[in-house]
Order: structure tokens, then sequence, then C-alpha cells
């Protein structure tokens, strides 16, 4: 079963946008194009890079917590929801719904969340926009058979950018990557749980399928979008 586990969240095609996006990103920021943009997140251009290829590659595992009874299983299927494509990892046996963790979705996006929160210390700021964030994905999660719980992609994405820039226009790339990471956790898997029996998914993955897209994106086009209206790189605290 642990094998099983461990799979792409999105089709092949769409994984591979997202790692030409991530190409992209390595040719500006060595360019010096968008290097200023990371340097206002308070991470230097080579954290950054590692930061987004770890959720890259961090995507295709999932650390198992526990298994959620359920109705049987979808298994080697391919459900489409808002024009994305999402993978039902193939299952020979399966005990039910395994609800796990994704390490690229969840793991890494929470790890940096914290650093961003503790360095600037941005615990009230950083408060209201992961529950204003949580707010608006959970109104629009939608409980996805086979899948989980999936948002449309460029959500996160645009709340997060403007509600940063409102609370704070010099701290808007950090308060836009931990809203738009957290909310989305938050909103869409974590307020769900108690819909995922019903789902028939393989697996439910908190930050994988269903999520992992927008929190990704969310990475690198909301901070992007906040670092461009911010006047300077914050001053950690």
């Amino acid at each position: 079963m642990d094998s099983q586990v461990h799979y792409l969240p999105l089709t092949p095609g769409l994984f591979s946008i997202l790692v030409l996006l991530f190409v992209a990103l390595i040719i500006l920021i060595q360019l010096g194009i968008l290097r200023y943009a990371y340097m206002r997140l308070g991470v230097g251009p080579g954290a950054a890079l590692l930061l987004l290829f770890g959720s890259l590659i961090g995507s295709y595992f999932n650390i198992p917590i526990t298994v959620l009874p359920g109705p049987p299983v979808r298994s080697g299927e391919v459900v489409e929801f808002f024009g994305m494509r999402y993978v039902v990892p193939v299952v020979v046996s399966w005990p039910g719904t395994v609800l796990a963790v994704n390490v690229g979705g969840a793991l890494i996006p929470t790890i940096m969340s914290t650093y961003l929160v503790i360095r600037y210390q941005l615990w009230l700021k950083a408060a209201l926009a992961t529950a204003a964030i949580a707010f608006i994905i959970h109104s629009m999660a939608t409980p996805v058979p086979g899948i989980g719980i999936a948002v449309p992609v460029f959500v996160p994405v645009v709340a997060t950018a403007i509600l940063a820039f409102i609370l704070s226009r010099e701290y808007a790339p950090p308060l836009a990557y931990i809203g738009g990471s957290m909310g989305t956790l938050i909103g869409a898997d974590l307020l769900n749980l108690d819909k995922i029996n019903g789902l028939g998914a393989p697996v439910a993955s908190i930050g994988g399928a269903g999520t992992f897209d927008g929190i990704f994106l969310t990475g690198i086009l909301a901070v992007l979008l906040a670092g461009i209206a911010s006047p300077s790189r914050p001053r950690a605290a």
C-alpha cells in the first residue's frame, strides 16, 4: 500500500506545464528580471528556487496518517475539474480512503509559512489573511468523487495577492504566500475532512490533488503580483 500512496497529483501533461513554468522562472531569475520579487519575499533567488523545486518533487510523495472507512474506491481514472485533470491512482486492493499529507503541497508550504510569520512577526496579519482566504476557498471548494476536495486553480492566486496588498503594502509578498498556502489548505482540505468518506477516493491527500496546483501557483504568481506593488524589501523583525 505504501508504494501506491505516491503518485503525481496531475496528469503528466499538466504537470509538465508546471515544470516548464519553473524552468522559465529559473531563466528569468538568472537574467535578474524576477530577482527583486523573491528578495521582497525575504529569501534569496537560490532559496526560492529550492523551495519551488522541493514543492514540485514533493508533490509526488504523500505521508499516510490514517485510513478512513468508506465505499469502494475508484481506481485508475482521470477526473476533470475546472479545466484541470487530476489523477486517481491505480490500486489493486485497498482498505478504504487513506488520509495523507502531501509533502510538496502541504508540508513544505507550512514550514515556509511558519518561517515567514516568525521572521517578520506577522502573527495578526497572517491570521487575518489565512482566515479570509480560508473562508473564500471553503465557499468554493467542491467535493470531487475519486479525488477529494478541489478548488478553481486561480482563485487562491488572485485573492491572496489582493488581500495581502490591502493588509500591508510592505509585507504583501510574505502575506501572499502565507495566506494563499495556509488558507487553501485549511479552507479546502481541513474544513472538508468530514466529506471525504463518501467520495470513493483511494487517497485523500491534504495539499495534494485538487489543491496542489493552486498552492504551487500561489507560491509563484501571488508573490510576484504582491511583490510588484510592494515598495521595498520587508524588514525582518
